[in-house]
């Protein structure tokens, strides 16, 4: 069985397979596909508590801290958003909490995200972001607790 990829490996993967890629058209329509793909989230989670404020789409993050790492699953009603949230899910989901927590994400200006996508997306992946991070604190503060 193979380790499971760290977040920086994950990410140049990701950088990777954007730059493979001739045009932003192509790049979105590839944003889009991630979405698609993104594991489906079961839609009696989909509730106003998990519900991230600041988006402008409707965002839903079902987290859980298993053993000091973020397992989460989610979903959004935007096909662009989804995409961001699959990005998301790739490089954060099932990490540890404290690396979570680290993660600066300036991949995404590595990707060209931050200059082609609108402000109201920008504000709600740092909403998104912020979300995360405050769930991995939490982890944090369960497993000391402990």
């Amino acid at each position: 069985m193979s380790e499971k990829e760290t977040m920086k490996e994950i990410e140049q993967s990701l950088i990777d397979d954007f730059a493979l890629l001739d045009n932003w058209e192509e790049k979105y329509e590839y944003l889009i596909e991630m979405g698609q793909d993104l594991p489906e989230m079961d839609p009696a989670l989909k509730t106003d508590d998990r519900l991230v404020q600041g988006c402008q789409s409707n965002v839903w993050f079902d987290i859980h801290c298993e053993n000091g790492t973020l397992v989460f699953s989610a979903d959004s009603d935007s096909l662009i958003v989804k995409g961001m949230v699959a990005i998301l899910n790739e490089i954060l989901n099932e990490q540890p909490a404290e690396e979570v927590l680290q993660a600066d994400m300036s991949f995404f200006e590595t990707l060209g995200l931050w200059r082609h996508i609108s402000s109201q997306r920008s504000n709600g992946l740092t909403a998104m972001m912020g979300h995360l991070k405050q769930a991995a604190a939490d982890c944090i503060g369960e497993q000391r607790k402990e």
